[in-house]
């Protein structure tokens, strides 16, 4: 009934604003809309989440921008030719390595941007590919640190992926200091206002 209730509200905002939601539309709002209500659910109640785990921090529901289908995009992989492995730092100021595996590209306004793709390995060696970005609102409406988008890698080359930044999250040192995260490149700055996705937690 709650998650009926907020589609609903959220709906009425839109229409009340003279925007008419096609079905696709519709479905995306609503898939968005669960995916809210099970991380807030995971934030509040998993013994592992920054607010059970690392001292207790005090919950509310995280804070969204409102879902717009315009700040989805798609794009292939492009792979650096030579994979350099940088080094960026941690909030907590610790070293960690990570390759500059490639880029996806994605149009706003006429312009287009770049996002870098990294590839990184946890602690048990197993590798994965994340995105990190600082853009026009960080510090502001946004985490001062900057955001993550998670990027699974699939083994076509010639793949398209989706770039939603409505899915662009915090990393956990956004709610407590009790954890240290990384830290974005000068050239992962995107010289445009990202207002979607995730906001500050700690206004």
């Amino acid at each position: 009934m709650k998650k009926i209730s907020l589609l609903l509200l959220f709906l009425f905002i839109i229409t009340s604003c003279g925007k008419q939601l096609s079905e696709n539309e519709k479905i995306y709002y609503n898939r968005f809309i669960s995916y809210r209500q099970k991380k807030d659910s995971i934030m509040q109640f998993s013994p592992d989440s920054p607010f059970n785990k690392k001292g207790k921090v005090e919950f509310h529901s995280l804070n969204y921008f409102e879902p717009n289908v315009d700040w989805v995009f798609y794009s292939k992989l492009y792979e650096y030719e030579k994979k350099d492995t940088v080094t960026v730092f941690s909030t907590k100021g610790d070293e960690r390595k990570n390759i500059r595996y490639g880029y996806v590209l994605f149009e706003k306004d006429n312009k287009t941007y770049k996002l870098n793709v990294y590839k990184g390995f946890s602690k048990t060696g197993e590798e994965y590919y994340t995105c990190w970005f600082t853009d026009l609102t960080t510090g502001k409406s946004t985490y001062e640190v900057g955001r993550y988008l998670n990027f699974k890698k699939h083994p076509d080359k010639e793949h398209i992926y989706p770039i939603d930044f409505n899915y662009s999250f915090n990393p956990y040192c956004a709610y407590t200091k009790n954890y240290a995260c990384t830290i974005p490149l000068k050239e992962d700055y995107i010289d445009l206002k990202i207002e979607a996705g995730e906001k500050k937690f700690h206004n």
